[in-house]
């Protein structure tokens, strides 16, 4: 089995009152009103997640069916782990819990963008407000070396008191 691949059929609709469409035509898909998400091989969905007040990036995740599933029926983000490998539901320990205000599909249905607020503020497990906290230099900046440049400027939590002793989720 692929380590990063979830154990689930991508093709399979979650159990529960949400059920995804069968894909029939590109006009089904691009133009009508049925949820028809497209998982790729491994089985996931990337989902943008953005701050619904200001539009600021906070992260980019992946979902499975269930995670897909439980996000529509909780209002709440649920995800697919890569790096943990399950199913996880953001917040859940460190009570950053991101309350979904809206969430959308794009075109060809498959890739999604959810509008929330957070409880607590944050979305990195490194301590800042949003996941894109570095700035890549470009042009001429990056001719000449440019180091990433931080976009912002302080922590909002401090991740060891958040999680303590919980395995950092970053692999190399």
């Amino acid at each position: 089995m692929n380590p990063s691949k979830p154990a689930v059929d991508p093709s399979a609709a979650p159990s529960g009152s949400v059920r995804f469409a069968q894909r029939i035509s590109v006009e089904q898909v691009e133009e009508g009103r049925e949820l028809a998400p497209k998982f790729c091989a491994d089985g996931l969905i990337p989902a943008i997640t953005t701050d619904a007040d200001t539009g600021e990036v906070l992260m980019l995740g992946y979902m499975t069916p269930e995670a897909l599933k439980r996000t529509i029926e909780t209002g709440e983000a649920h995800y697919w782990s890569r790096s943990r490998q399950c199913l996880w539901h953001k917040g859940a320990t460190s009570g950053f819990v991101q309350k979904v205000i809206e969430l959308r599909i794009d075109d060809d249905q498959d890739a999604l963008w959810m509008r929330v607020r957070i409880e607590g503020g944050a979305s990195c497990h490194v301590g800042y407000r949003s996941c894109f906290y570095r700035v890549v230099p470009l042009g001429t900046e990056a001719e000449a070396g440019t180091d990433l440049r931080y976009a912002e400027d302080a922590k909002t939590f401090d991740p060891q008191a958040v999680y303590g002793d919980a395995p950092n989720p970053t692999r190399l």
